[in-house]
């Protein structure tokens, strides 16, 4: 099945429910990214919460720039920072969308 992608600001509860994860596939990105199940549910979804229609090149470029930034501010720490020596995180790293 495709995929539709979109943003859209999470606005907590009800944002999406049970239902909507068991009707269509949904998944968040960095980057308020969502891909979303191209099917009558999924588009009702985008509708919703207000959702604005991405193409997939659109949809990965924002996502390209979040992990980008976050890389950014990973690579700024000091190398003896907790998280770099204690393993707690590790360096975002770069993926392509489904």
């Amino acid at each position: 099945m495709a995929n539709t992608y979109c943003t859209a600001t999470n606005t907590g509860k009800g944002f999406f429910t049970g239902f909507d994860r068991n009707s269509f596939h949904l998944e968040g990105h960095p980057g308020n990214v969502w891909v979303v199940g191209n099917n009558n549910h999924g588009i009702s979804w985008i509708n919703r919460v207000n959702g604005t229609a991405k193409v997939k090149a659109e949809a990965q470029a924002i996502v390209d720039a979040e992990i980008e930034a976050a890389q950014d501010i990973w690579d700024a720490l000091p190398d003896d920072h907790e998280s770099k020596q204690d393993n707690r995180s590790s360096r975002p790293e770069k993926y392509t969308l489904p």
